[in-house]
């Protein structure tokens, strides 16, 4: 599926040994951070796509720990995959260190930069072993917040794809019974390009947005509901009240004899 206009084009470049120890740090200060992160039962495994077609994920964009989640979810999920997303070329400036892990800058309010997104893209989903990762309301949104409507990007590199895979994200990070959050991730029903090459523009933006937005409902549904047991954890992290309300409760429990449980409330497994 090369692309005929930019036959020597290439995906962005990342350095191994700096994503590596990126991997071994982002783990650990996740733990620190979040209760649990995972995946709610009732969506779609992205781990059954295997097929070596090309793969866009397409989520909302709620928090700054959007990218931080995306690179995790994408070494978890996608292991034999190189993580690469658009970026907002001035963030990139700032954080030059994500140009080594597979973030790209881009300016979408210009005609050039525009070129440049799509130029990239298919240079990534050419490459056949990567994931592209893209936040199409083009901006923070609440995860209840559907009013934006999605960007044209996404829907003008759908129409230059024959093949591949265009799988739908929602993320939300709610406080339940411990201290910490959840991070919980839904991905819907991914859509097939190769039932769409003769669709337009107008028509993928209909469809990409009509299944972006249910599946932020039926995420949303699955925690309002509080449900522990409609969460696969993909990673367990921190439990309890924090050092000196634990040590205290637990100073308790010893003087009780009872067994201590610093954990609040849901239990994942």
């Amino acid at each position: 599926m090369p692309d005929a206009r930019h036959p020597n084009a290439s995906p962005p470049p990342v350095s191994a040994w700096l994503q590596n120890g990126f991997h071994a740090f982002l783990k650990p200060y996740l733990r620190r951070h979040f209760h649990c992160v995972g995946l709610h039962r009732e969506g779609f495994d992205p781990r059954s796509i295997d097929d070596g077609q090309p793969v866009i994920v397409y989520g909302n964009h709620p928090s700054w720990w959007d990218p931080l989640i995306a690179h995790y979810l994408n070494s978890s999920l996608f292991r034999d995959r190189q993580f690469h997303a658009p970026i907002d070329a001035a963030a990139l400036r700032q954080y030059r260190v994500f140009e080594k892990l597979g973030f790209y800058g881009v300016d979408l309010r210009s005609t050039t930069g525009s070129a440049t997104f799509l130029r990239t893209s298919m240079a990534i989903l050419n490459a056949g072993d990567t994931t592209l990762w893209i936040t199409p309301e083009g901006r923070f949104c609440d995860a209840r917040d559907h009013a934006a409507p999605l960007m044209p990007g996404l829907a003008h590199l759908c129409t230059k794809l024959d093949r591949g895979w265009i799988v739908p994200l929602a993320l939300e990070y709610p406080f339940w019974d411990e201290r910490l959050p959840l991070c919980v991730a839904r991905f819907g029903t991914p859509l097939d390009v190769r039932n769409g090459t003769d669709w337009d523009k107008p028509r993928w933006n209909d469809t990409l947005t009509e299944h972006f937005r249910v599946n932020q409902r039926r995420l949303a549904d699955g925690v309002i509901a509080r449900e522990p047991s409609q969460i696969d954890p993909l990673m367990i992290g921190s439990v309890g009240a924090g050092a000196f309300y634990d040590t205290m409760r637990r100073f308790r429990s010893w003087i009780t004899r009872s067994s201590f449980r610093a954990s609040h409330g849901e239990h994942f497994q």
